[in-house]
């Protein structure tokens, strides 16, 4: 990998993965569109290990409240709305470890391909607007049961598929259940601290067992650019939420969908 591919690989990792606009779909184009090189398993753990410190850092104080009351909990302690909230996320959390456990190689072997992403880019991102206008956006974070996180979370497990979107289909399943677009994407996003934590925890394990080289030079870099465009992605996005709502995400993945159609015609 040269720097030009180091930068726009890690600055897309850090701005797609919390965007509703899926980050597998913009990290496999590259490569698929224009030729660029496999970035390899240590930048893939360092691009996912950047994404986490930035959406722990942004969720610190969520986070820590979640962890106590969650472990106190646990140990016999009263239950508490953050832990009630820690609950949900682990049920969230469930189903996409256990369908992409399942069907890991089905998804590596057929769901990749450039035709694949143009489809579910398209069909997830009309399906993002819709629930975007016809959900009633009434309940709070402190709404969330855990029924409503297991619906989420068996949403979560369709963006296994590339272009799907993992916040997007989360979203877009919170905000169908009447939740309000700042809920939603808290939500979302305690939900993908969990699953990036697995994601790349299991592609450290494949390093270490492929015996790959490191260069580290560029995985450090990768790290903080990933680290610096996702906490500005999160900051901003959930800043802006409100009053811009879905439809830009939309539009965007309307014209990502009918280009990448054009290009695999």
């Amino acid at each position: 990998m040269d720097w030009l591919h180091v930068v726009a690989l890690a600055i897309i990792q850090g701005l797609t993965e919390f965007l509703p606009i899926s980050s597998s779909a913009h990290l496999i184009l590259p490569s698929q569109l224009l030729g660029w090189p496999d970035q390899g398993l240590a930048f893939d753990v360092a691009v996912h290990v950047g994404s986490l410190a930035a959406v722990v850092l942004v969720f610190h104080r969520e986070v820590t409240r979640i962890v106590r009351d969650w472990v106190a909990q646990c140990r016999g302690g009263p239950a508490t709305p953050e832990s009630r909230l820690g609950w949900a996320v682990i049920i969230g959390t469930l189903p996409a470890v256990v369908i992409g456990f399942l069907l890991e190689n089905v998804i590596e072997s057929y769901l990749r391909a450039s035709l694949v992403i143009a489809i579910t880019t398209l069909l997830f991102g009309l399906l993002l607007w819709w629930a975007d206008v016809r959900g009633s956006r009434r309940h709070a974070l402190t709404a969330m049961s855990l029924r409503n996180a297991l619906i989420i979370g068996l949403a979560q497990a369709l963006a296994l598929i590339p272009g799907t979107s993992r916040s997007g289909i989360t979203i877009t399943a919170a905000l169908l259940l009447g939740f309000t677009r700042q809920a939603a994407a808290r939500f979302s996003f305690l939900l993908s601290i969990p699953l990036i934590l697995a994601a790349g925890s299991l592609k450290g394990i494949e390093l270490v067992e492929a015996g790959e080289g490191v260069a580290w030079g560029t995985i450090i870099a990768g790290t903080l650019m990933s680290f610096v465009a996702a906490w500005l992605c999160i900051k901003l996005f959930l800043a802006a939420l409100d009053r811009i709502g879905m439809l830009p995400f939309v539009i965007y993945r309307l014209i990502l969908g009918i280009v990448l159609l054009v290009w695999v015609a």
